[in-house]
């Protein structure tokens, strides 16, 4: 099994990639701490881990508030001895998310607070114990939209996403003499409850759709299992990267009819 005998910490697991990314992390051979806000869908995650034969502890935790975040990390290490991936995978796009006229402060401010602060505070305490473990992965979920404009405005969640690539980059120059790898999981548009929301009219999601060369929505069930190589030993060598697992739509500027 790809991920035997380690630990993994995955933000954000009671729904769409982390939910799918706890279930072939534990299949896989890990034990996953299930992080969330959501009590309900994280408790779900972990029966489903655990029915399966997998071993899973939830944490209720709001990644941009830094004693939870310290306390994810106690747990993991506390219930399972060590922690060798961390997946800082939690995220919002706010509904009201818009261009720079219409965007409001609050919207911006809560954007930031989970999207690039919880990241910062899951490796601030995070990445301590991947070193106390010899080493190991940190997986930030960027965007797309990091490396190429959306074309329905995003403002927020565009320069939130920007930001998790650009910390990436950083802390894989910093920790790589380390044992640890650091990379940036960007995902192109999904058929997730979030997206979904935020694409709710058909004009929007046509918009987007045209875009796409594979001509549909990815799955999170597929950036999952783009997560497990980077949380693999088989990514030995890949740190820093810009992972883009998108359909192709940053490799065309359009798409025929």
């Amino acid at each position: 099994m790809r991920l035997q005998d380690k630990v993994a910490l995955i933000t954000g697991a009671g729904s769409g990639i982390g939910y799918h990314s706890a279930l072939v992390f534990a299949r896989e051979g890990a034990a996953v701490v299930v992080v969330d806000v959501n009590e309900a869908g994280g408790q779900k995650t972990v029966s489903e881990v655990q029915a399966a034969g997998g071993k899973a502890v939830f944490v209720r935790a709001d990644v941009s508030k830094a004693a939870d975040c310290e306390r994810m990390v106690q747990t993991a290490e506390a219930t399972f001895g060590k922690l060798n991936v961390l997946f800082n995978n939690a995220g919002i796009s706010h509904g009201d998310d818009d261009d720079s006229v219409n965007t409001t402060e609050d919207v911006w401010d809560l954007t930031f607070q989970i999207n690039v602060k919880g990241v910062f505070l899951g490796c601030k305490y995070g990445i301590p114990a991947l070193r106390r473990a010899g080493g190991g992965s940190v997986i930030n979920t960027a965007s797309f939209v990091a490396t190429l404009g959306a074309a329905t405005p995003q403002l927020a969640y565009t320069a939130s996403k920007g930001a998790v690539l650009s910390m990436t980059r950083e802390l894989a120059a910093i920790h790589a003499r380390e044992n640890i790898r650091v990379n940036a999981l960007c995902p192109g548009p999904l058929r997730t409850e979030l997206l979904m929301k935020y694409l709710n009219t058909d004009a929007k999601k046509q918009r987007r759709l045209v875009h796409i060369p594979m001509g549909r929505f990815g799955e999170a069930a597929e950036i999952a299992n783009a997560a497990l190589f980077l949380a693999s030993d088989e990514a030995s060598f890949v740190t820093g990267s810009n992972f883009l697992v998108d359909g192709g739509i940053t490799s065309a500027y359009t798409t025929p009819e």
